[in-house]
């Protein structure tokens, strides 16, 4: 009797990895073929079960730039402190932003990710090449599981990016968005310099409006949307983050109450607003006065791919001379520092050398 043949031998975990990058087509690619069942590589065990959704009717704050400067800023304040987050209307009448925008950066974006897989993996790659890359996952390969989610990044500063490295389907209209979205950056860091008691320049002069990135996401179709996630629970890095998404919904931000009970809000997407969040630098450099909260995107059930873009607003002076840390106005002998100074550099090594879902940025610099 012939004994049974043993079971094919698996390709480990590198090498699914491995093959899934150098296929150059993202999760999108995977779409395509065909899948109907999430890959193990993006499958996360149980991954809504870490705090229950909030009660109904709960949301995140409004700031409305039509209201008059000393009130927006107090608002935004109020915002920043007691959730880190906020939807921003009428800064198409404040500050002149096209009403088109940013809808039409939105669309090009997702023009992009629909495009033959051909045309999107001679794109592909990690390396920030003129200052641009479309890739799946930046922490692919430091992950205990993939996301579903796809992105092209962007460097806005401190240099420029190569434009002809901007996919020529969405080039123009993202360009586009970068000018508006910074002179919505700039009146936010004033108003938030205000709420800190400072004059409405100070976080523009600490250069926080000159070191940008753009990332534009697309999560495609799921057919599994229980078993995976779009973002992980991370928060942001940076000191302010500009957010568009368009009408599909996903984004959810964790809020505490007073008896420390946590919960997941939904960022229902409110159309001509922007979703706005203070980063982990805001949150050292306000020396605790400003929080950085979790949020995190799950997978929706509906048969449209969502398309998002966020802004990333960073100090752009970076030089080993050059700390950052609490500012100096906001700190005193009744209010001691709660973080160290640190470089730049220091501070983006710690940050690439975790994965998204870490919680030790924050942690690493506290005194």
């Amino acid at each position: 009797m012939a004994s049974p043949s043993s079971p094919a031998p698996q390709p480990d975990r590198a090498a699914l990895l491995k093959a899934f990058d150098e296929a150059r087509t993202g999760v999108r690619g995977l779409v395509e073929s065909g899948v109907s069942s999430v890959p193990e590589l993006f499958v996360h065990p149980d991954p809504y079960a870490s705090a229950p959704l909030a009660p109904p009717g709960v949301s995140i704050p409004v700031v409305d730039l039509s209201l008059p400067a000393p009130l927006a800023a107090a608002t935004a304040a109020e915002a920043a402190r007691t959730w880190g987050f906020f939807h921003l209307v009428n800064h198409h009448q404040a500050l002149g932003v096209p009403e088109d925008y940013p809808d039409r950066a939105l669309a090009a974006v997702r023009a992009f990710n629909e495009l033959p897989a051909a045309e999107r993996s001679a794109y592909y790659g990690r390396a920030m090449a003129g200052g641009v890359s479309y890739f799946s996952n930046i922490d692919l390969f430091r992950t205990t599981a993939a996301s579903w989610r796809d992105t092209v990044q962007i460097g806005f500063g401190p240099q420029r990016p190569d434009p002809a490295r901007i996919p020529a389907i969405c080039r123009d209209e993202v360009l586009e968005w970068d000018a508006h979205a910074t002179a919505v950056g700039r009146s936010l860091l004033g108003l938030l310099s205000e709420g800190l008691g400072l004059g409405p320049t100070r976080l523009e002069e600490v250069s926080c409006l000159e070191g940008k990135v753009m990332v534009c996401h697309y999560y495609p179709v799921c057919p599994e949307p229980d078993r995976t996630m779009g973002i992980v629970p991370h928060s942001d890095p940076g000191v302010l983050t500009v957010l568009a998404q368009d009408g599909v919904g996903g984004l959810q931000v964790k809020q505490t109450d007073d008896d420390g009970e946590s919960y997941w809000v939904d960022v229902e997407p409110v159309p001509g607003a922007l979703v706005i969040n203070v980063g982990d630098l805001l949150q050292i450099m306000s020396n605790d006065k400003y929080k950085s909260v979790d949020h995190r995107v799950i997978m929706n059930t509906r048969e449209e791919a969502r398309v998002s873009i966020a802004i990333f607003f960073n100090p752009g002076k970076r030089g080993d001379t050059v700390f950052y840390g609490p500012l100096p106005e906001l700190v005193s002998s009744d209010n001691p520092p709660k973080y160290r100074d640190f470089t730049m550099s220091e501070f983006l090594g710690a940050f690439f050398k975790r994965d998204l879902a870490s919680k030790a940025l924050v942690d690493h610099f506290k005194l």
